[in-house]
């Protein structure tokens, strides 16, 4: 069973490493909150998505492409909303934001976006191969979307300290605000070109 649960590890790390839009909306949340608070979030969304994925995986690749561009793309546009709303002070740093809502805002920013996508369907082949081992597939899954996002939120946090260090607190939120906007569209434009 350990096979099962490497060769699902590297195929979900690989497909999803390359040029995903989660990877930048991590790296966006660890420039706001501090790197555990968003590796929970986003490991309890990555567990939620996979289960998901190794339970019902043909099913949520029959949602219509248009659905899944919508929740993405409202998504990613209420995080902007949130981020711009966002008052406080100029330099207030990320230790005075509270864990929980670092891990609920990181949970949602992964979970309601990007369903169908290139690591929930690799996901859902391999348990459909391999239909008497779904745990190990759900494990390999879980640890290469979680393997992931803690690349990102590092990295991030890394850029936020250089960031913090040279920019300005409401030129980042601005920056987050419109890549957010961008990513949303993205979904919206990338899914309505597959559609012809």
């Amino acid at each position: 069973m350990f096979p099962i649960f490497l060769a699902t590890y590297g195929a979900v790390f690989v497909a999803e490493i390359v040029g995903d839009k989660l990877l930048y909306t991590t790296g966006v949340l660890a420039t706001r909150y501090r790197t555990l608070p968003i590796a929970c979030g986003v490991a309890a969304a990555f567990m939620a998505k996979m289960g998901v994925a190794v339970l019902v995986g043909e099913a949520i690749a029959k949602l219509p492409p248009w659905l899944v561009a919508t929740i993405t793309a409202v998504n990613f546009i209420a995080i902007a909303i949130v981020l711009w709303r966002k008052k406080g002070p100029e330099k207030e740093e990320k230790k005075d934001r509270p864990f929980s809502k670092a891990a609920l805002v990181s949970f949602a920013a992964i979970f309601f976006s990007e369903w169908g996508d290139v690591g929930q369907m690799t996901a859902a082949g391999i348990a459909a191969t391999h239909r008497d081992a779904p745990l190990w597939v759900w494990l390999g899954a879980v640890c290469a979307m979680v393997t992931k996002g803690i690349l990102a939120a590092f990295l991030g946090a890394g850029v936020r300290q250089w960031i913090h260090d040279k920019v300005s607190p409401r030129v980042v939120r601005y920056a987050g605000v419109v890549l957010l906007v961008v990513l949303g569209s993205l979904s919206v434009i990338e899914t309505l070109s597959g559609e012809r």
